[in-house]
């Protein structure tokens, strides 16, 4: 199992840069970086086109050593800590890489572009007092290796993982399959020989067996890769002459001809091995593009999932035909589960999915039975039928003739079942537009016994969240419900671990919950004063059988304002606890900073939170008050109560990253962290129809607390957000000029005639609701921007509807209104920022922007009260307009359309 956190401290700490470098390895990358501590204010352009570093109190923060992710064995008697280096240098993503069916492939390795990796790997055994033994380094690999995958068998006897090496010109090799001895923390490649490497592309290896790993590898007669014909044999054509409805969203890295589809086929078509570790390699299998592998929880079969061709120019390679088949673990052909075709006609209204057979999986509970879902209404959430989704199973290799069962009917969309045995199964199905989620109590084994709902609630009402289940880790390395025995009793108990959200922030628990009864008894709850504290995992699962109440031992985490996250192990009945991590503070300059929940209401009675931060040792009495940046982004909401609760722990420690508006205290500034902005729209009213007004409202009771508190000057609030919350940012300033100074704005899209097929959570098309998404688009205002806005981007942003032409335009009309404004275009860089020559040239023209337009600002801001007066009815007007079909639920940065190709996570804490 795995934890890989930003707040897990380094034990062996990786050193920091040099303040003077610009890369991690090279300090002259892209004509290297200059510095100041204080950026200059007297250079009105300031288009030096070099790499700047940010003033040093921020810089040292960003350059802290990187923090450790941790795994656990299968035994719980050991620990791996995967080590990381600083921030990569330019130079990595400025490599070649082929931009295919929604993926970016990095040609040289065969693997996905832009990859982090680990340096190396120690190993600490879990001593019975819950210290840790000393740290063994797993070796003979070569010096400087850059690993990845990282998994344990199921025995916790051996560890596989992939290995590159760079070559003279800062090369990376092609990757190979290595695997070590946990106990002598010897390691040696799987492979004899040398022309075995990893594809990477999709799927990379797994654990067929403690001794038998199936691998994804480069086909051995795979020649050069196609060459662009320099003249094309045709035109590019697309056809719709079928007539058929295909709406699909702003999705990029497409294939475009026929040589891309080439091109994919080349760097992801895939052969896979079987390689024991005694050294026997056997080729499976023909050739494909196979995307998953899963060995079922017997290790006698094996899931094959594959695409094919035809392939698609207008959606990316999770919506291609998909062929799903079960094999024996020996890589022999048992059968056919589906074949789907191409999908490219997906409605865009959320709650949508492919039509036909879905989330095939194998049952963790049973030997090898397969089951999955099936649409009913042809995956469009516009048609009302029930049941909606019908779930099936069925063993691996069934008699001919012999029909799936049928496991349970649903109404609203499946979303997934966690096994526990015949007698116990959690059913979940929820539907975005009206929030509703219910949770279904099913006997698998039991045909007699009728499902019924544990729970039905709206997943918007984080107060009556009831927790999830604890999952338990089986001998076949599955998970399932953890089933818990209390001495002299019958009852069917398991354990509810949840969030614990209440109105004064969350306190999370841990319940005894009856199945039968719904009777609860909290067993465990977070100190509430100080602390904030989460049960992380099971501890105590490694026999087979039901766990005694007496015996329980659970992974847990504790953390507070000012002390970062470290880890314990509590044991029942006597609840006693042995801390098992000791890491430093991350960035110990803010050690002292302050944090403080704040509850304020909108003038439509909303109430709202946020998260304020101020500088160590502040005194708002005796230092009177602060530049302010406020940091946030909205989110849709179909109930004003469930928008004004609290979410959240005051106790949390704040943890920082590259590009967080936190950095900022160590300017001495007042950070107004995650402001909530609810667009509420109830019953059959769509948000984003009054997105302007509730938009300004929220911001305007932001600014009026933190200026109510004293700790923010009326004249130096800033206002700031990336994609979402950098559209947010430019609608603020065009629409409340009365409350921001200035705005930085990060990867956003700003002109929403270019996604016309919905963006976040708006599923109605530009020609459904044409007002709502010329009136909601800062382009179509920039006009009214009058307050100075920093503009940045990714030049090669791959995210589904924010492509950099959205600030390319947008800045040229800012510029053609006259509007102060900069535009930063980050080469290499893609959605979110990775490079240290970018990330620090990111906060050097952020805290530029700062000092010059928020702390030097001298303009008279007007006054909220009087902005209400003035412009209240043009806020008003932009919200009066007519409602139509329906609701969705996808945040913009999530790029859902890749969900079936991420690796399944095999030794994972849940």
């Amino acid at each position: 199992m795995s934890i890989s956190s930003s707040r897990l401290a380094n034990i062996a700490p990786l050193c920091a840069l040099p303040e003077s470098s610009a890369g991690a390895n090279n300090n002259n990358n892209n004509g290297g970086a200059s510095s100041a501590s204080t950026p200059a204010l007297d250079d009105e352009d300031d288009l030096e086109l070099k790499y700047k570093l940010p003033p040093p109190e921020i810089r040292d923060i960003v350059d802290a050593p990187p923090l450790p992710a941790l795994s656990f064995s299968p035994q719980r008697d050991k620990i791996l800590f995967l080590k990381r280096r600083s921030l990569p240098p330019l130079a990595e993503l400025a490599r070649p890489e082929e931009k295919l069916a929604g993926l970016r492939i990095d040609g040289k390795c065969n693997t996905r572009s832009r990859m982090s990796f680990y340096t190396g790997i120690g190993i600490h055994q879990l001593m019975p007092d819950g210290t840790l033994g000393p740290e063994k380094e797993i070796h003979g690999f070569p010096d400087g290796t850059k690993i990845n995958f990282v998994t344990w068998s199921n025995d916790g006897k051996h560890l596989a993982f992939s290995v590159r090496v760079e070559d003279d010109e800062n090369v990376s090799s092609k990757l190979t399959v290595w695997v070590a001895d946990v106990d002598s923390g010897k390691a040696r490649p799987l492979f004899h020989s040398q022309d075995i490497y990893l594809n990477a592309v999709f799927d990379n290896f797994v654990w067929v067996d403690n001794k038998t790993l199936l691998v994804s590898t480069i086909p051995l007669s795979r020649g050069d890769p196609p060459k662009k014909p320099l003249v094309p044999s045709g035109p590019k054509i697309q056809s719709n002459e079928k007539k058929k409805l295909i709406q699909v969203r702003t999705f990029q890295d497409l294939l475009k001809d026929e040589y891309d589809a080439d091109l994919f086929d080349y760097y992801a078509t895939a052969q896979l091995m079987l390689a024991s570790l005694d050294g026997n390699v056997k080729e499976v299998g023909p050739p494909a593009v196979y995307t998953s592998m899963d060995p079922s929880p017997d290790q006698k079969y094996i899931l094959i999932n594959s695409i094919h061709r035809p392939y698609s120019f207008v959606v990316p390679c999770g919506r291609f035909p998909k062929r799903v088949e079960v094999w024996t673990s020996d890589g022999k052909f048992v059968r056919e589960i589906c074949d789907l075709p191409l999908a490219e006609d997906i409605p865009i209204a959320f709650s949508s999915v492919r039509k036909g057979m879905r989330s095939i999986n194998w049952r963790a509970d049973k030997p090898s039975t397969i089951y999955w879902a099936e649409t009913q209404d042809g995956g469009d959430a516009k048609v009302e039928v029930s049941p909606r989704d019908i779930i099936y199973s069925q063993i691996a290799d069934p008699a001919e003739g012999e029909q799936p069962e049928v496991l349970h009917k649903l109404d609203l969309r499946y979303g997934g079942i966690s096994w526990c045995d015949d007698s116990l199964a959690l059913v979940y199905e929820s539907w975005y537009k009206t929030r509703r989620t219910k949770t279904w109590v099913i006997s698998p084994g039991s045909k007699d016994v009728s499902p019924w709902v544990l729970f039905d609630r709206s997943s918007e009402d984080v107060y009556s969240d009831p927790g999830s289940p604890m999952m338990r880790r089986t001998p076949a390395g599955t998970y399932v419900i953890a089933k818990i025995r209390k001495e002299n009793d019958e009852g069917t108990y398991v354990l509810l671990n949840g969030s614990g959200a209440t109105p004064e922030g969350n306190i999370p628990f841990l319940d005894l919950f009856d199945i039968n009864t719904s009777k609860k008894e909290r067993i465990w709850t977070s100190d509430k004063e100080k602390y904030f504290e989460t049960v992380v995992a099971l501890m105590s699962d490694q026999n087979e059988g039901d766990l005694n109440i007496d015996q329980l031992k659970v992974l847990t985490s504790k953390e507070s304002k000012t002390e970062n996250t470290q880890y314990f192990i509590q044991s029942w009945p006597d609840k006693k606890t042995f801390q098992i991590t000791n890491f430093p503070h991350p960035y110990p300059q803010l050690a002292s900073l302050q944090k403080e929940m704040i509850r304020y209401q909108r003038k439509d009675g909303v109430q709202l939170t946020a998260t304020l931060y101020l500088p160590p040792d502040y005194d708002p009495s005796r230092d009177g008050p602060l530049p302010c940046l406020v940091w946030s982004y909205p989110g849709e909401f179909k109930s004003k109560d469930a928008a004004g609760q609290v979410r959240g722990s005051p106790n949390e420690f704040p943890g920082i990253g590259a590009t967080s508006a936190l950095l900022w205290l160590a300017r001495r500034f007042a950070i107004l962290s995650g402001p909530t902005i609810p667009i509420i729209g109830e019953g059959d009213e769509e948000a984003n129809d009054r997105y302007v007004e509730q938009l300004v409202a929220s911001a305007e009771a932001a600014a009026e607390e933190v200026i109510r508190r004293g700790v923010a000057h009326p004249n130096k609030i800033a206002v700031g957000g990336h994609s979402y919350g950098a559209f947010m940012t430019a609608n603020l300033l065009a629409h409340a000029p009365h409350l921001f100074c200035c705005g930085v704005a990060r990867s956003g899209a700003y002109n929403r005639t270019l996604t016309p097929f919905g963006f976040q959570n708006e599923d109605r098309t530009l020609w459904e609701a044409t007002s709502t998404y010329v009136e909601m688009s800062p382009f179509m205002n920039a006009n009214k921007i009058k307050k100075p806005i920093l503009l940045i981007h990714g030049e090669e942003d791959n995210n589904p509807g924010t492509l950099t032409m959205q600030s390319d335009r947008f800045f040229n009309a800012l510029k053609g209104h006259g509007a102060l404004s900069r535009l930063v275009v980050l080469p290499y860089e893609s959605h979110g920022y990775a490079s240290r020559e970018s990330i620090m040239h990111v906060l050097w023209e952020t805290d530029r922007w700062l000092q010059k337009y928020c702390v030097s600002n001298t303009e008279v801001t007007a006054s909220i009260d009087a902005s209400k007066e003035d412009g209240g009815k043009e806020i008003i007007d932009s919200g009066s307009r007519v409602a139509a079909a329906s609701g969705g639920g996808n945040p913009e940065i999530v790029d859902f359309e890749h969900e079936n190709f991420r690796p399944i996570q095999r030794s994972s804490l849940w």
